[in-house]
């Protein structure tokens, strides 16, 4: 998926307000870019949607986007830090968060979507006595392991989808087992799901060390 990048700024700045910022910066330079599918331990990129592009292409890079946000709001931070609770009233941890978004990836795009089988760590995980599994075991996992889980299933979720029209149905049907969810509906639910997740995260890193920002 290409994208116009300032390979020197781009990728670590927020998202802008106006096209004139990001022609400033980055068409003088007439790069062009490849946005990176799977990244390390240290985060995915972190790049700006573009303000004109076609529906596949704005969607994806919104989901994108925030799975980026999403890594880099628990780099640099301890497994104690992901494993405490920050808020008092809620049992929310940011472990716990980084495991549920990449079961969500894996159930939405490769099971839901694409038919395939479950992987582990879920097809084995006992759902039916803890429906939280996720939550609950996550504490006790490292950073590291953590976010590794959650880039595999975001590349998992890119393969899954790369062949297919925005217009095709699941493979799965839902709850009722009567309707089919089209590949449109799965991904503006998952950039709802990851940025209503990422308010969280962001008030809870906050309470955590201090650290604000996008």
């Amino acid at each position: 998926m290409g994208l116009y990048v300032c390979v020197s700024s781009m990728a670590s700045r927020s998202m802008m307000s106006t096209s004139t910022a990001r022609a400033t910066s980055c068409d003088a330079e007439g790069l062009r870019a490849d946005r990176r599918e799977f990244s390390s331990v240290a985060g995915m990129d972190r790049i700006d949607p573009r303000l004109a592009s076609d529906e596949r292409t704005m969607l994806l890079e919104f989901l994108d986007f925030h799975r980026a946000t999403l890594v880099q709001k628990v780099t640099g931070l301890t497994q104690a830090q992901l494993a405490a609770r920050p808020v008092s009233t809620s049992s929310l941890t940011l472990a716990g968060l980084v495991k549920h978004h990449a079961l969500n990836e894996d159930t939405w795009f490769s099971r839901r979507f694409a038919g395939l089988p479950e992987l582990e760590p879920w097809a084995s995980a006992p759902f039916d006595a803890d429906p939280d599994w996720e939550f609950t075991t996550a504490p006790a996992e490292s950073p590291e392991s953590l976010v590794v889980l959650y880039e595999a299933a975001c590349e998992r979720s890119r393969a899954a989808i790369a062949h297919s029209s925005f217009d095709d149905l699941s493979a799965e049907a839902d709850r009722g087992g009567v309707e089919h969810f089209t590949l449109r509906w799965i991904v503006l639910h998952m950039i709802e799901e990851t940025a209503r997740h990422n308010g969280h995260v962001d008030l809870m890193r906050e309470a955590i060390d201090g650290t604000t920002g996008e």
